[in-house]
């Protein structure tokens, strides 16, 4: 079967057809357009169509990022299903109406193929009620579906299945950390392969800093602004989202590239902006590590997760006292394949793999169409 996979994000879409079975995986297309905007959405789906149409496309498999209450696996879009979506729009507001917006501009351009929505936060039905639910009146949250649902759930399941596979560990009995660190990031703790906590939660917005946003925040904190600074919802998200993070903190860039640039040539903005980052993540290892009573092996993704061993080793050194120690050349050496980048002797493994999420939507789509 042939899977063309979409994944959009706030401001790009990516793409890769796949002809995919259970004995194979081949990529037969691929690209990528970066900084869009909602009017740019349509000529991207265009684009990324005619460039896989040679081939034929049989199937189209969407990347979505909040699922909210009703999605908790993999589903073929309906017309049902296409009002369910626009209405988790609010949830996150800054993914979904793009994705929304893609799905209906792919069904126009091939009408033929089936369709497929696939959620970033499906991946974290398993969360346990204790790692899910927030300290609010109960009533309220089970009405407005207040609870922590976790994203980049693709690359989690994506890595966390490859990390096993290179550990040549079955599922069962496993306790592994997966870092998605991009501009946006979070951690995942994951037991017997299922997630069981998740730095993300009602939105993308909570828990690591990030590109722009700003992550963990004191509530009280966003309650003084709104009394004190006369500002509206809409102005303290666009604070939050697109001012916050390592492009607040340093005051020049949300791009680590650039940071560590900058703080090389002794930029100390930059230079606290990165620290800041790795002692954010740090944290979350170690919190992780508690919760899974221990920890066999942890893995970094993403662009910043795979691209940065200057970030690696910082987020590492401090983790000795839990067995974690990088190999300088190994992290240093790690590029585009998965590569174990722990010392030989250390007793939790530490490996960079690159994520690869057309990959699972592909995987996911095959899947509900056999049914």
């Amino acid at each position: 079967m042939n899977i063309l996979a979409l994944n959009s994000g706030s401001s790009s879409l990516k793409f890769k057809l796949f002809q995919i079975s259970p004995a194979h995986e081949t990529v037969l297309a691929e690209g990528a357009v970066e900084h869009l905007d909602a009017e740019g959405l349509q000529p991207a789906a265009q684009k990324a169509i005619d460039s896989c149409r040679e081939f034929g496309i049989e199937a189209v498999g969407h990347r979505v990022v909040h699922g909210g209450a009703r999605f908790t696996q993999p589903v073929r879009v309906t017309p049902e299903v296409m009002k369910d979506l626009h209405g988790l729009e609010p949830l996150d507001p800054l993914h979904n109406p793009a994705e929304v917006a893609l799905i209906e501009a792919a069904t126009r351009l091939l009408p033929d193929a089936s369709v497929v929505a696939v959620f970033d936060t499906a991946f974290h039905r398993t969360l346990p009620e204790v790692a899910w639910r927030y300290a609010l009146p109960r009533d309220l949250s089970d009405r407005l579906g207040l609870r922590r649902y976790g994203f980049h759930g693709l690359s989690h399941q994506y890595v966390s299945g490859k990390l096993l596979a290179c550990l040549e560990r079955d599922p069962e009995g496993s306790k592994v950390i997966v870092c998605h660190l991009g501009n946006g990031a979070s951690v995942c703790a994951l037991r017997d392969g299922k997630s069981v906590d998740t730095s993300m939660g009602l939105t993308p917005l909570e828990g690591l800093v990030m590109g722009t946003r700003s992550g963990d925040i004191d509530p009280g904190l966003l309650l003084y602004l709104l009394r004190t600074q006369e500002m509206t919802p809409e102005s303290l998200d666009d604070l939050l989202n697109h001012r916050s993070g390592l492009l607040g903190l340093s005051g020049r860039s949300a791009d680590v590239r650039e940071l560590e640039s900058a703080a090389q040539g002794g930029d100390a903005p930059a230079e606290l902006a990165l620290e800041i980052f790795a002692y954010r993540v740090c944290k979350y290892i170690g919190a992780y590590a508690a919760v899974l009573e221990g920890v066999d092996a942890v893995a970094f993704t993403g662009g910043i997760g795979q691209h940065s061993p200057t970030m690696r080793s910082r987020i590492c050194r401090r983790l000795g006292f839990l067995g974690i120690s990088l190999d300088t050349g190994r992290n240093a050496g790690a590029g585009n394949e998965p590569a174990k980048i722990s010392v030989e002797k250390g007793s939790v493994a530490v490996w960079m793999i690159p994520t690869d999420e057309e990959l699972q939507i592909a995987r996911e789509t095959r899947k509900v169409l056999a049914l």
